[in-house]
């Protein structure tokens, strides 16, 4: 009976998902789908993406598989709270690329009934936490880690191997730069990179 008098049914929260894993390994392709079943639901459904990710389409949110959704690129986290007024479902890709201020946008628009899914990298290329991944994860009611497939092994790859001798944390690429590994075949070409930097004569 004390419950029943101090629950208030009729405040209705909304919800974070998040989607991550490492490069290729279908997080777009994960997040566009539920979007798109938001919207076949006659939902108001708005999508972001950070500005700078310019890689297939400068508006559009594009997987690798080439399926893609409208998107509203911004320059900042702020800018989604304010362009997402009046919406059912937010979706949100690369979100290791917002500034952490992204974590309180995801969770006032939730607190605020709007159900938001989040798409991002959970690492960088040095294996390190990524961003405000981290946080959006603990504070998220679900969380779906999706995998690529390891190109030297066959196994499941759970990170991001760079190839490019590139030590910016932020830096756009596809297979030319980039393939998913296995912890294992991570590690030893992580090994096989370092002991070919050290080896190069200085000039």
């Amino acid at each position: 009976m004390f419950l029943e008098n101090t629950v208030n049914h009729k405040e209705q929260f909304g919800w974070i998902e998040v989607i991550c894993g490492s490069m290729f390994s279908g997080k777009t392709e994960e997040l566009i789908r539920r979007l798109k079943r938001a919207q076949f639901a006659k939902q108001r459904v708005e999508i972001f993406k950070p500005a700078v990710d310019t890689r297939y389409d400068d508006v559009d949110v594009v997987s690798h598989e080439g399926n893609a959704i409208r998107s509203t690129p911004v320059p900042a986290a702020a800018n989604i709270r304010i362009l997402a007024d009046g919406c059912d479902v937010v979706g949100i890709d690369e979100a290791q690329f917002f500034d952490d201020e992204i974590v309180r946008v995801c969770n006032d628009l939730a607190n605020a009934g709007v159900r938001v899914i989040v798409a991002g990298l959970d690492m960088d290329f040095k294996g390190n936490p990524f961003g405000p991944m981290p946080a959006l994860m603990a504070t998220a009611e679900y969380v779906t880690k999706v995998h690529a497939v390891c190109t030297r092994t066959g196994n499941l790859a759970h990170f991001s191997f760079r190839k490019a001798q590139n030590q910016d944390i932020v830096m756009l690429g596809e297979t030319e730069e980039y393939e998913p590994l296995s912890r294992a075949a991570y590690y030893k070409a992580m090994q096989e990179q370092h002991n070919e930097i050290t080896k190069r004569p200085t000039e």
